[in-house]
C-alpha cells in the first residue's frame, strides 16, 4: 500500500509508493529493456557545461502529453514539482540541483518564509517557455538522466491545480482522491484510496500519451484494485485476484506452481563486516572470510533459480564488472582462506551474525546457517541471531564504542539503472553501519569517495564505468567491507489473460503496460 500519493513530497518509505506512482506518472526519461536511457516526457535534450563547470541540461518536452483532465504538460509543471520536492520529506535527494544547498540550509535553520521563497527562485530549474525546461546541476552527474526516469520526486506536478493553494488544500488534494484528482500522466489514475480497507482503485486514463502497447485481441484493463492481504495466495487460488507476489522463499521449496514467474532484480544480497571490532578490523581477515564462502553452495536448492555472485554490481547493470575485473575480487578459495585465518588473534571467540527475522523472498535463515557452516570449515565459529529490530541492532554500539554485531546479512536494491545507486549506501553518510570510515584514518573511504565523485562527474561513459570499477575494488576487494553473495530474483504468479503485469528489475509492481486478452474476463482485481 502507498504511504502517500504526493509524489513530490514522498517519504522515507517511498519504495511502497512506486507501483502507484509508476502507473500514474512519468519522468523526463525512461529506461529501456537494456536499461539504456531513452526519451520520456522529453523528446530530446542537450547537455553542456557552463563557464563555472556546472552541468546544464535543456529538455525539449513532447507537445502531445496531456494530464488526465486534458490540460497540456508544461515546463512550469516541473518547476512547481521540483520546488515542492525541495520542501518535501526527502528533499536531500534534490541536492544535485544548483542552488538546492542554499534552500536546504535555510530550512535547517528555520529561516523566514520570504528568504526561502527567494532562494527557491534561484534553484537550477527554469521554464524557458511552455515546452523547454533548463536544469542546472551544481556538478556534472553521469547518473542524472537514469535517475529522473525512476525516482518519482523528479516527476512534474500539475501547476494549474497546485499553485496558489494553501498547504491544507494541497494535502487534501492528494490524500482524498476524487473528481479525477490527483491528475495523472500515465495510463492509469487513482480513483479512490481506502486506507482502512487497504485498497487503491486505479482506472484507465484514455488521455495518456503512454497507452499500453496493444495487439489485436487485447484491450486496456479498465480497473485495477491493489490490495494488501495476508491471504493473497488463497485469493489467487480461488480466482479472486489475478496477480500475487510469492513472498516466502520457503514456500517455493514446497510447491512450484506452473504459472510461477521470475524477475531478476538489480539487487545484491551481501554479508557485511563490522570493521571496527577485532579481528574484523583487519582487511586481510575480511578478505580471507570472503574467500571462505562458496556462493554456489550457499544458495543451491533454496530457490527455483539463483544467481550467486562475489561482485556488488549485478551483471545486467550498465558498467558491471567484466570477467577479468571480477576475478580480482575475493572469491571462493577455501584452502587459501583456511591458511590465512589460522592463528589469527581474536578468532578464538565466536562471531555474531545478525539478520532480519521473518520469512520473505530472500531465504535468509538458510543462507545464515550455511554461512556459519562454511566458516566453521575454516576454523571460524559463528553464532546466529535473527532480529525483528534489525537496523537498530546493527547500529547499536557496545559500551566500549564499536557496534555490537560482527557480521550482518542485508539486501541492497538499485533505485535506477546506474552503478552510482549501488555505492551511495557505503559512503560516509550512508547507512551501512560497518564503521569502515575509521579504517586507516579514513584514507580508504576518502579514496573510494573521490573515485565516485570523479565517476559521477565523468561525461564519457566508458571512463565513468572504469572509475566505478575501481571503487568496487576498494570496497569489495582491497578493504572487503562486504562480501556479495548473490543477486536476488522476485517470484510472482499472474494469470495469462493479462499482459504486461509483472515486476520490474527494481522490485516494483509494473502496471504501465497492463492489458488483457479477449474474451473479456470479469473485472480484474490485482493484488501485490
Amino acid at each position: 500500500m502507498p504511504t502517500t500519493l504526493d509524489w513530490s513530497h514522498s517519504d522515507p518509505e517511498s519504495w511502497a509508493n512506486y507501483p502507484v506512482m509508476l502507473a500514474t506518472q512519468r519522468g523526463l526519461t525512461v529506461l529501456g529493456a537494456d536499461h539504456s536511457v531513452r526519451p520520456g516526457l522529453a523528446e530530446r535534450w542537450e547537455r553542456t557545461r557552463d563557464e563555472k563547470g556546472r552541468e546544464v541540461y535543456v529538455f525539449h518536452l513532447r507537445r502531445d502529453v496531456r494530464w488526465s483532465d486534458g490540460s497540456l504538460l508544461t515546463a512550469r509543471d516541473f518547476v512547481v514539482g521540483w520546488r515542492r520536492a525541495l520542501r518535501g520529506r526527502e528533499r536531500g535527494e534534490m541536492a544535485d540541483l544548483d542552488g538546492a544547498s542554499e534552500v536546504l540550509a535555510l530550512q535547517e535553520r528555520m529561516a523566514p518564509e520570504a528568504d526561502l521563497r527567494a532562494a527557491m527562485e534561484r534553484v537550477g530549474v527554469e521554464a524557458v517557455d511552455a515546452h523547454t525546461l533548463r536544469v542546472t546541476l551544481v556538478h556534472p552527474r553521469s547518473y542524472f538522466l537514469a535517475r529522473v526516469a525512476n525516482v518519482y520526486i523528479f516527476y512534474p506536478a500539475p501547476a494549474a491545480d497546485l499553485e496558489g493553494r494553501a498547504d491544507e488544500e494541497v494535502r487534501d488534494y492528494f490524500d482524498r482522491p476524487r473528481d479525477g484528482r490527483p491528475l495523472a500522466l500515465g495510463p492509469y489514475r487513482v480513483e479512490s484510496w481506502d486506507r482502512a480497507g487497504e485498497r487503491v482503485r486505479l482506472v484507465y486514463n484514455p488521455r495518456s500519451a503512454f497507452p499500453p502497447p496493444l495487439v489485436p485481441g487485447e484491450a486496456p484493463v479498465p480497473v485495477i484494485t491493489l490490495m494488501k492481504s495476508e491471504i493473497g495466495p488463497a485469493l489467487y487460488e480461488r480466482g479472486r485476484v489475478d496477480f500475487v507476489f510469492v513472498d516466502s522463499a520457503a514456500a517455493l521449496r514446497v510447491k512450484r506452481p506452473e504459472d510461477l514467474q521470475r524477475e531478476p532484480l538489480l539487487s545484491t544480497y551481501y554479508l557485511a563486516f563490522n570493521t571496527e571490532r577485532a579481528p574484523l578490523d583487519r582487511p586481510e581477515v575480511r578478505r580471507a572470510l570472503s574467500r571462505a564462502l562458496d556462493r554456489e553452495a550457499l544458495v543451491a536448492g533454496l530457490l527455483p533459480a539463483s544467481r550467486p555472485s562475489h561482485v556488488l554490481l549485478p551483471p545486467e547493470l550498465p558498467g558491471a564488472a567484466s570477467t577479468e575485473e571480477a576475478a580480482r575480487l575475493p572469491h571462493y578459495e577455501p584452502e587459501r582462506a583456511k591458511q590465512e585465518l589460522t592463528g589469527v588473534p581474536g578468532l578464538e571467540r565466536p562471531l555474531r551474525l545478525v539478520y532480519r527475522a521473518g520469512d520473505n523472498f530472500v531465504p535468509e535463515v538458510a543462507i545464515a546457517e550455511r554461512v556459519a557452516a562454511q566458516l566453521a570449515r575454516v576454523g571460524v565459529q559463528v553464532v546466529l541471531e535473527a532480529r525483528s529490530d534489525f537496523m537498530a541492532e546493527v547500529a547499536r554500539r557496545t559500551a566500549q564504542g564499536p557496534r555490537a554485531y560482527d557480521l550482518y546479512l542485508r539486501r541492497l536494491g538499485g533505485d535506477y539503472a546506474h552503478p552510482n545507486t549501488f555505492f551511495t549506501l557505503f559512503e560516509r553518510e550512508g547507512n551501512h553501519q560497518t564503521g569502515w570510515e575509521t579504517q586507516a584514518g579514513g584514507e580508504p573511504m576518502g579514496r573510494f569517495e573521490r573515485l565516485l565523485e570523479a565517476a559521477d562527474g565523468e561525461a564519457d561513459e566508458a571512463r565513468a564505468y572504469a572509475l566505478y570499477t575501481q571503487a568496487q575494488e576498494v570496497l569489495v576487494g582491497e578493504q572487503a567491507v562486504i562480501a556479495p553473495l548473490y543477486h536476488p530474483d522476485r517470484y510472482f504468479r499472474a494469470r495469462d489473460t493479462l499482459r504486461g503485469l509483472d515486476v520490474d528489475p527494481f522490485n516494483f509492481l509494473a502496471l504501465r503496460t497492463l492489458r488483457r486478452s479477449a474474451p473479456e474476463p470479469k473485472q480484474a482485481e490485482v493484488a501485490p
